[in-house]
């Protein structure tokens, strides 16, 4: 049984769940639109009782969901972590406005769509010296919830960043009418099937319906296939530009 002292932490289990321990936080929270249709924020849907450890479904096939019931063992569930190790900042691309710098790793996305209103925003940071660009830019950059976009002030060098407690968020994609990532906000530590330590950071989306081609990230494949996420990409200019 895990006690409270035991370490804040998500813990990826080889082919199987995630275990989460030091009593973190576990919330649902729903996607909301405006009247145009983008993707504005996410409100809060329920809170579940606080645990000292507690497991989540990571192939998506549990009736229990969102915790494990083994059916991951039952189904063959092949978890492989395919993700890259390598820093985020060291493999980001870097768009730049008047006042605003844009880092983006575009292998992160999870679709969420929440870059969208107003134009994108690239288009808005190449007008962030209007105040109503700018502060557009920044709401869509701090509710990425997977973290691919992160809003730099040029002035200062620093990030807009909200300040999350550490948790997850179970997110439900309404729109789409589906289930989307597990959101971990804060800076809690994810450990590999293999004892290493992915990259802390503020927003990440890790994937819960075992169909991710970035593991253990959310790519989008809860709601696309990889045939559709090219498209998407192509029709918002979200790709990884040529060299």
């Amino acid at each position: 049984m895990a006690t409270e002292k035991e370490e804040m932490k998500i813990k990826i289990i080889k082919d199987g769940p995630y275990r989460v321990t030091g009593r973190l936080p576990l919330y649902e929270q729903v996607i909301i639109t405006d009247e145009a249709g983008h993707t504005r924020e996410l409100v809060d849907k329920k809170e579940y009782p606080v645990q000292d450890t507690y497991i989540l479904c990571r192939c998506g096939a549990s009736k229990n969901k969102p915790f494990c019931d083994g059916t991951h063992l039952e189904i063959g569930f092949d978890g492989t972590e395919t993700a890259s190790r390598k820093p985020y900042i060291e493999k980001s691309e870097i768009f730049e406005g008047p006042e605003l710098k844009l880092t983006d790793v575009y292998e992160f996305c999870d679709h969420s769509r929440f870059c969208m209103r107003a134009g994108g925003i690239r288009n808005l940071i190449q007008k962030s010296d209007d105040p109503e660009a700018r502060q557009t830019a920044i709401e869509e950059a701090m509710i990425c919830p997977s973290g691919r976009l992160v809003l730099w002030d040029k002035k200062t060098g620093e990030p807009f960043e909200r300040e999350f407690e550490p948790s997850i968020v179970l997110v439900h994609d309404k729109q789409k009418g589906c289930e989307g990532p597990l959101w971990v906000r804060g800076g809690v530590p994810i450990e590999s099937a293999d004892g290493s330590i992915y990259e802390s950071r503020n927003r990440v989306t890790l994937c819960r319906c075992g169909k991710s081609e970035n593991k253990p990230y959310c790519d989008g494949s809860h709601w696309m296939n990889s045939q559709q996420k090219l498209k998407f990409r192509k029709k918002w200019g979200l790709d990884k530009p040529s060299d």
